[in-house]
């Protein structure tokens, strides 16, 4: 039997989530941090797959965070205060075309851990698109540990 069966998975209510800034990675007209999920509850947990992100702002703007599935997803055990993280890609809304992006600044990022219904909410102030179903997010799976702005892959 594998660990990730013998413990629960992680809880909304168990984890705090919040955004690696620093430094950030970027390529020509996006930018990459790391998505990191804290487990602050009392006992071990895992997570498995792809969080759910939305650039938020009253409502979601724009469209879900699009899942890239360029790394493989894993069951990510985490013992009670670890971390795990998935790169969140956002796009610079300035190279969409305003007619099919409306942009705006978002006031924060809703998220919703992997296979959770429950979104946790992360104050984060960028330009966002808010025509429904622009895409400008995407999201790969979680990872073990802290992710480093602009070294995680």
């Amino acid at each position: 039997m594998s660990a990730a069966v013998t413990t629960p998975r992680c809880a909304s209510s168990g984890l705090e989530v919040w955004l690696a800034l620093g430094e950030g990675g970027g390529t020509a007209g996006s930018t990459f941090y790391p998505l990191e999920l804290s487990n602050v509850s009392s006992h071990a947990c895992h997570l498995a797959g792809f969080p759910g992100v939305s650039a938020y702002r009253g409502h979601q703007l724009g469209a879900p965070a699009q899942r890239d599935h360029s790394h493989p997803a894993q069951t990510v055990n985490l013992a009670r205060g670890d971390t795990a993280h998935a790169i969140l890609r956002i796009t610079d809304v300035g190279n969409i075309a305003p007619s099919k992006c409306k942009p705006v600044t978002a006031a924060e990022l809703k998220v919703f851990p992997p296979n959770e219904r429950a979104a946790r909410f992360v104050p984060f102030s960028f330009r966002a698109c808010s025509r429904p179903g622009t895409v400008f997010l995407s999201v790969g799976p979680v990872e073990p540990g802290v992710g480093i702005p602009g070294h995680s892959t």
